[in-house]
């Protein structure tokens, strides 16, 4: 198995490459990738996720990596709608079952209008390439197949890469090594674990 800071060294060639950007996934769609990780590496992919936005995003680059952290999204839409403190208040009476519910249902998860595809979708721009954060910290509100499956139908011109604390096998999503998520078939690993 490849170590972690050599398969994220390789992700820069593969997201500047033109050709990266005008691949097309199973259904002809453009490009969904995986990048998965031992989640005890999770310190060192934000650290070079920082670092990669820094070295690509500038005025002459004809690429820019747009990073989208979930958890960050779900608690500024909650706190631009009045719900955060709320729900602080709701979990002391009611419950973190209680509060999970309700926060999920307060940002239309999977629903017509879903506030964190709608955000994501509003803020993408043509030559952006999309990276998705944040997955275990935001987990169980939003789960990965949930949002990829969600943001395909919005966000569908540009490649999109999830960083997911976990294993990939093409198929089956595993959160932290642990937590099965329902199978997902159509994204493609970005950088394979295995020479």
């Amino acid at each position: 198995m490849i170590n972690i800071q050599k398969r994220l060294d390789q992700i820069r060639d593969k997201i500047s490459d033109p050709s990266f950007r005008e691949s097309k996934g199973l259904g002809n769609e453009i490009g969904y990738y995986i990048f998965d990780y031992d989640p005890q590496e999770e310190m060192r992919v934000r650290e070079y996720i920082s670092y990669l936005k820094q070295r690509i995003n500038t005025s002459n680059s004809s690429v820019y990596i747009r990073e989208f952290d979930l958890y960050e999204i779900v608690l500024e839409i909650l706190e631009n709608k009045g719900y955060l403190q709320k729900n602080f208040d709701l979990e002391q009476k009611r419950g973190s079952e209680f509060v999970l519910n309700a926060t999920k249902k307060a940002l239309r998860l999977t629903l017509n209008g879903d506030l964190v595809v709608d955000y994501i979708s509003q803020r993408v721009e043509e030559n952006d390439v999309v990276f998705l954060t944040g997955i275990g910290k935001v987990f169980p509100i939003i789960r990965s197949h949930t949002i990829l499956n969600n943001l395909h139908s919005a966000v569908d011109s540009v490649p999109v890469i999830m960083f997911f604390p976990g294993s990939y096998d093409g198929q089956e999503l595993v959160l932290f090594n642990e937590i099965k998520d329902d199978n997902y078939y159509r994204a493609f690993q970005l950088i394979d674990k295995y020479e």
